[in-house]
């Protein structure tokens, strides 16, 4: 495969260039899915594909990925690599609508289907995970939903009335409480953690709050050879911050799946978990019967 670290965006790519960008997106995201935009762009700077720059994102990467997504009759080799919508996660946008049934049988079939028991009532702690940015909330759902453990996404600096919300949640659960942090080696992403723990910790005082900055450290980008990107001096943050940035978008979505899943995996109790799915199936096999009984 073409290398192009070297080749400069306002130079025009051969159509056997673009083809082996194509195809490596398609390889990348054939093996591990979903990822966001950004984290495709990471891997193939990683990979030497593509230049580590703003104008690569925006006029290739993203301009490629949109290619690949939409059909193409008249290219042939774009609609044997065309990526399916759902390999892309974009948490930023989203529909809101009320839950409604076309009828009762709808609604408990519906909630048969759908029914799960509260995981960390039998737990001895309670978990949530946070995570600085909003695009990258669908890649760790895939994990944080699978445990029941809450994703909260602050989005830069989390407002005080989010902050307050979670701050109550945490004080009635009335146990340990664990938050894993998930953000941006930069000025602002490590003064974005630090602001989200004192503000927790000032809103539930009474609360036994353990906050861990789970992403990214400076030893994984060391560790897992992350791009980098110049750190923002004129940042008013940036006094004291050691080394060059790096987005938490750069970590393998599959690497980052894995550090939720082993924080996660702490504080459960696998003989509880163990009961817990037995009862929720005789439960939704109880919802299932409701729901013929109420059949016309």
């Amino acid at each position: 495969m073409t290398a192009y670290g070297s080749r400069s965006i306002r130079q025009r790519r051969s159509r056997a260039e673009i083809l082996d960008i194509k195809i490596a997106m398609h390889r990348l995201l054939a093996a591990e899915h979903p990822m966001t935009v950004r984290q495709v762009f990471y891997r193939l700077v990683s990979e030497g594909i593509v230049d580590k720059t703003e104008a690569q994102y925006k006029q290739t990467v993203v301009r490629l990925l949109t290619d690949l997504r939409l059909p193409d009759t008249d290219d042939t080799a774009s609609q044997m690599l065309r990526i399916p919508f759902h390999w892309i996660a974009d948490s930023t946008r989203w529909m809101r609508k009320p839950t409604s049934y076309s009828s009762l049988e709808d609604a408990l079939r519906r909630t048969a289907q759908t029914y799960r028991r509260a995981l960390w009532d039998e737990q001895d702690a309670y978990v949530e995970a946070w995570l600085e940015k909003d695009a990258l909330a669908g890649v760790l759902y895939e994990v944080t939903g699978e445990w029941d453990v809450p994703l909260m996404v602050t989005r830069g600096y989390p407002s005080i009335s989010f902050l307050a919300s979670a701050a109550d949640t945490i004080g009635a659960v009335g146990k340990p409480t664990y938050l894993y942090y998930f953000g941006d080696h930069d000025p602002s992403g490590a003064d974005i953690s630090r602001h989200t723990e004192e503000r927790l910790r000032e809103l539930a005082p009474g609360a036994e709050i353990h906050f861990e900055r789970i992403a990214v450290t400076a030893e994984q980008i060391t560790a897992l050879d992350l791009p980098t990107r110049p750190t923002k001096r004129t940042d008013t943050r940036s006094r004291g911050f050691v080394g060059e940035s790096v987005e938490v978008d750069a970590i393998p979505p599959a690497r980052l799946r894995q550090l939720v899943s082993d924080c996660i995996a702490r504080h459960v109790d696998d003989h509880a978990v163990s009961v817990l799915e037995a009862v929720e199936a005789d439960e939704r096999r109880v919802l299932s019967m409701f729901a013929e009984e109420v059949a016309p």
